[in-house]
């Protein structure tokens, strides 16, 4: 079986490892989780990072926030002349914004874990993919985390950027491929109306499961090859 999860903002690992429990995940089953682990609440993800290093049967594809973080990762460098010198303005107004959504509890809990365990997570989120193609039950789907913002079906995924994948939003008429089927969070789902605030939305072609953890609401796991939800813990 193949599962997807998206947008945990902080969402305990513990939590996590329940969710996964009650849904029955063995080893033989495989966990996406689509994007954002990091920031806003918690523990700022860094739990759930350190458990998806030791994972062989799950993998994070990045989201707008982790790679917001990599582009502050001058923070964990060894502070000296050298490095005090080289903080530019421009790093100044990255660090800057991702404080400003949500990165602070991210960067207080990387302080806790020493700068192995640092580096680890860091070189891990370097190597996520941006999008992944695969098959559940006789269905072909594209798992990304925001969507695919200037879309065209005569377009390869990876001439898609960074930006294009992990900062969309696309409006519910918005229409992808018709033979593969796109999921994605990044946007909660409350965006699409009140009725679809902690559930997850779909459309012909498209399905969204941010179901809104930075709302306050529990994370949904979704099985790809049911189609069967299962509700975390708040």
């Amino acid at each position: 079986m193949i599962y997807v999860i998206s947008d945990l903002h902080g969402y305990a690992a513990e939590k996590l490892e329940r969710l996964l429990k009650k849904a029955d995940f063995g080893e033989d089953d495989y966990l996406y989780v689509l994007g954002d682990v990091t920031d806003r609440n918690g523990d700022g993800g860094v739990g759930v990072l350190r458990w998806l290093t030791e994972q062989e049967n799950a993998q994070l594809i990045l989201g707008n926030h982790e790679a917001m973080l990599l582009s502050c990762d001058f923070v964990f460098e060894e502070i000296t002349d050298e490095s005090i010198g080289s903080m530019t303005n421009e790093k100044l107004e990255l660090l800057q914004n991702y404080l400003l959504n949500g990165g602070g509890v991210t960067l207080q809990a990387f302080r806790g874990i020493g700068r192995e365990s640092q580096n680890d997570i860091l070189d891990y989120l370097r190597d996520c993919p941006l999008f992944e193609a695969v098959t559940a039950g006789d269905r072909d789907f594209i798992l990304v985390h925001a969507g695919l913002q200037n879309f065209r079906k005569d377009r390869r995924l990876s001439d898609y950027t960074a930006d294009e994948l992990i900062w969309t939003s696309p409006a519910p008429d918005e229409a992808y491929f018709e033979e593969v089927h796109t999921v994605f969070g990044h946007t909660p789902t409350k965006c699409y109306g009140d009725a679809y605030d902690g559930r997850i939305y779909s459309t012909d072609t498209w399905t969204c499961i941010d179901c809104g953890v930075s709302l306050g609401n529990p994370p949904v796991l979704l099985c790809l090859d049911n189609w069967e939800t299962f509700t975390g813990e708040k």
